[in-house]
């Protein structure tokens, strides 16, 4: 639990130090440029970062003595070929000092979040954790799932391994503790209750059908159970459904009798036995023909609230224990720590200076521990099989998606099998809301975080054309990518466009491409069969020729999926304009009326329509509205010639 996200404490602009050069990448350049730098080094703790000619971050490191570490990069033969590889490519590093070597273990894990360097092991993993926000800005406090950002008020449990998990275990609450969900704003505007009081999930605290003494007692017991006292709560809830059957209201029993049976619903679908364990993350990893995994269970208050496989990238030569440290870092530089992390091994650095750097995050006490015996034991030895079993699915995948881009390469007659597939589709209503979409996938799954979407904006966009559309998404694409990577070596170009259309997309896209000079990015169309039947896609090349896939083949499944995911991207950006376009105002276009203003104008003329035909002595008397401002919007919407 966790009220308050803990602040950056680290400001690069002090203590920096930065040696720059230039030249190709090359072994002896790397190292004269190192040791240009070991001249003004301090011996003290702190972080460096390793730089191309192009000052692009290579590695981000942490030392306890900057000075000692640094020099064991110009020790080239004693250095492993990865390594090697990195200081052949150093042009320039950046040092910033810290107090503490604790200090430099945050701060390192900041920046290797920040720059993604290719040399460092990174947490692959886009998603932030779902958490339940018992809210406490309000009388009757609110339960919600809650994403992002800690801001809000109230009590914050956490970390859920996905989104099922805190879904599945909201809804059980729900019906345990009858706590409301709803937003605020429909609290205040019910006169009879909703659908969640009919069928026994809200106690309705909107018509007051509970006083805020009984809801403020549900809310305690909420968090009791939350924190791991569910056994109490039992206890609480047998009592009162026993008082309710002897006192013959067998009405109110049944109430206290459903309640018990989701209590027990809850405790029963621990599918992990982690009763006196408190509070805990544990950690297990699995190394398997090149691929790391590790697999995290998130323990609260005794309760399992889920797990979760991640595979961290950059492994290769990198000693499994530094990998597990390198993950920790990173993973809890987004979530806090449980008060115990459990690990399966030593890690590379000292057990207690890791601790007291997640002691520093989380503002408290935190343990990490390797755990020899007992429930812990056990806890650790069903995590570590978890993380083979992942491992093993991982591979088998990794097989099959193997054959799939190979057999993609093979149809399409690319150079081989692609890394990056750029899918592309638009979505409107008769020409309104118009919005243009990319999904990007590759062998390891979709990259959401590099999901776009494009609002079509220019005049000369007819609307509902979507040749025209096309055509303005990928000329912004593609113009962008000339002024950001002209040199392509971000890895951001894409290896085959699959475009959902025919012959006129496949057309319009290439001489798009063509005229802004790219040649060497093949193009795919991939469009329904005359009955629009899923299974007899076409697909069509730039030179005519068509093909199709038989029903059964998973080179077509995967196509198929990846086309529908743009789809789906598509239409989730087209509703999320179209809902912001309903509640849209014209006064919204008059510059420097914000909310308040709008509200303000609206009660006083009632409709936008009067606002804009108002004398400019009616806007002035309007409250709230200066005599410069009644200018403004009347001139807005009255321009003298």
């Amino acid at each position: 639990m966790n009220d308050t996200p803990t602040p950056d404490r680290f400001n690069e602009e002090k203590s920096v130090y930065t040696v720059r050069g230039s030249d190709k990448p090359d072994l002896e350049a790397g190292v004269a440029a190192i040791r240009n730098v070991l001249k003004t080094l301090p011996v003290r703790p702190g972080v460096y970062r390793m730089q191309d000619a192009r000052g692009d971050v290579l590695y981000v490191g942490k030392a306890r003595a900057l000075k000692n570490r640094v020099a064991n990069y110009t020790q080239v033969a004693r250095l492993p070929k990865r390594l090697q590889r990195m200081v052949a490519q150093t042009r320039s590093m950046t040092i910033v000092t810290t107090n503490t070597e604790a200090e430099a273990l945050l701060l390192e894990a900041q920046l290797i979040k920040r720059y993604r360097p290719p040399y460092n092991v990174l947490l692959r993993d886009d998603k932030s954790f779902p958490f339940i926000l018992l809210r406490e800005d309000h009388a009757f406090p609110r339960i919600q799932k809650h994403r992002g950002a800690r801001r809000a008020k109230g009590q914050y449990y956490g970390p859920f391994a996905s989104a099922g998990s805190v879904t599945r275990t909201l809804n059980a609450l729900q019906k345990l503790f009858l706590l409301r969900s709803c937003t605020d704003s429909f609290f205040a505007n019910r006169d009879r209750p909703c659908l969640l009081y009919q069928i026994k999930r809200c106690s309705a605290p909107c018509v007051d059908r509970i006083s805020a003494d009984a809801y403020g007692e549900l809310v305690e017991d909420a968090k009791a159970f939350l924190a791991g006292k569910s056994t109490e709560v039992q206890k609480k809830l047998g009592a009162a459904m026993t008082a309710a059957a002897e006192a013959m209201d067998f009405e109110l029993a049944a109430v206290f009798r459903d309640r018990l049976r989701a209590l027990t619903f809850i405790q029963s679908a621990q599918a992990i036995n982690a009763e006196g364990v408190g509070d805990a993350d544990v950690f297990a990893l699995c190394a398997k023909q090149g691929l790391i995994g590790i697999q995290a269970f998130f323990i609260r208050g005794g309760q399992n609230w889920g797990h979760r496989s991640f595979f961290p990238a950059h492994t290769a030569e990198v000693p499994e224990e530094e990998v597990l440290e390198s993950f920790l870092m990173q993973f809890y530089e987004e979530v806090p720590p449980a008060r115990l992390v459990l690990i399966d091994r030593p890690l590379a650095d000292e057990a207690g200076l890791v601790e007291e750097a997640l002691s520093e995050r989380a503002g408290r006490k935190v343990v990490l521990k390797v755990p020899q015996r007992g429930e812990q034991r056990k806890l650790m030895e069903q995590a570590r099989r978890n993380a083979e079993e992942a491992i093993d699915r991982r591979l088998a995948e990794s097989t099959t998606q193997g054959r799939i881009f190979q057999e993609i390469a093979d149809l399409f007659e690319l150079d081989g099998p692609p890394s990056r597939i750029e899918v592309y589709d638009n979505s409107h209503i008769m020409g309104t809301n118009m919005v243009g979409a990319m999904i990007v996938a590759g062998p390891e799954g979709f990259r959401k975080n590099q999901y776009r979407k494009f609002n079509i904006k220019r005049a000369e966009t007819t609307a509902g054309d979507d040749f025209a559309m096309m055509r303005e998404v990928l000329e912004r694409r593609f113009a962008r990518l000339e002024k950001e990577d002209p040199d392509r070596t971000s890895g951001e170009w894409p290896d085959l466009l699959l475009i959902d259309g025919g012959k006129g997309q496949v057309s319009a896209v290439c001489r798009v491409l063509q005229e802004a000079g790219v040649e060497d990015v093949p193009v795919v169309g991939i469009s329904k069969g005359p009955d629009r039947n899923a299974g007899r896609e076409h697909f069509h090349l730039p030179d005519g020729r068509e093909s199709m896939l038989p029903l059964n083949s998973p080179t077509l499944f995967y196509l198929q999926r990846i086309r529908d995911e743009a789809h789906r991207f598509a239409i989730g950006a087209h509703r999320a304009k179209r809902a912001k376009a309903f509640t849209a105002s014209p006064l919204d276009e008059v510059p420097g009326i914000g909310p308040a203003r709008k509200k303000a104008l609206l009660m006083h003329f009632g409709t936008a329509k009067a606002v804009r035909g108002a004398a400019l002595e009616d806007l002035e008397r309007a409250p709230g509205v200066s005599k410069a401002m009644a200018r403004a919007i009347y001139d807005f919407y009255h321009p003298r010639g």
